[in-house]
């Protein structure tokens, strides 16, 4: 697999979202670990509803090729999930169905061999452990390693409004996830 290279993103657009500023502490774990790491922000990659006619007759939209091409060149995946109903967002879902999408017949798997840090924040009390196990589930079943998954409850002491961090335990939980990613991926080159 070579040198660690990550891809971070957030299961949600929403502003000042807790998964992003979770996500942004173990992107730093990562990067203190050595990995290289892309941070993308998923509104910039706006897709339709994923639809198998659409995909036949309009192809893989422009967004999501691009999308692809940095899982692509990615080696590891750092993806933060919000939980909604206690289950994977809608946003989330449709970028995973979009991504393992054939593209061509030489097309190869973006999911497949990579290892995952699977996190996410919520401030309630169970922290999204509910939904992380479907994430899970969906990305063990593309073929990739994913790693203990890290709810963090209560995320909204995680951090203060100057973005200092607040809550060092659940801190020190996403950074390590984010060093394990890095780790994991150099034992298996």
């Amino acid at each position: 697999m070579g040198s660690a290279k990550i891809l971070a993103f957030a299961g949600s657009n929403r502003r000042n979202s807790l998964n992003r500023q979770a996500l942004t502490l173990a992107v730093a774990g990562a990067q203190d670990a050595g990995a290289e790491v892309t941070v993308a922000d998923l509104g910039d990659f706006p897709m339709p509803i994923y639809d198998a006619d659409f995909h036949h007759d309009s192809g893989v939209p422009a967004a999501m090729l691009a999308l692809r091409e940095l899982m692509m060149s990615a080696n590891g995946l750092l993806i933060a999930s919000p939980e909604y109903n206690a289950s994977i967002t809608p946003l989330l879902k449709n970028t995973i169905d979009w991504l393992s999408q054939t593209v061509d017949a030489n097309d190869k798997t973006v999911f497949g061999n990579k290892v995952c840090g699977l996190l996410g924040a919520s401030p309630g009390a169970f922290g999204t452990i509910r939904a992380l196990p479907h994430v899970s589930y969906i990305l063990s079943n593309l073929g990739t390693l994913v790693l203990p998954i890290v709810a963090v409850p209560k995320a909204h002491e995680l951090m203060n409004v100057d973005g200092s961090v607040k809550d060092e335990r659940a801190a020190k939980m996403l950074r390590e996830l984010g060093a394990k990613v890095s780790h994991t991926i150099s034992k298996l080159s």
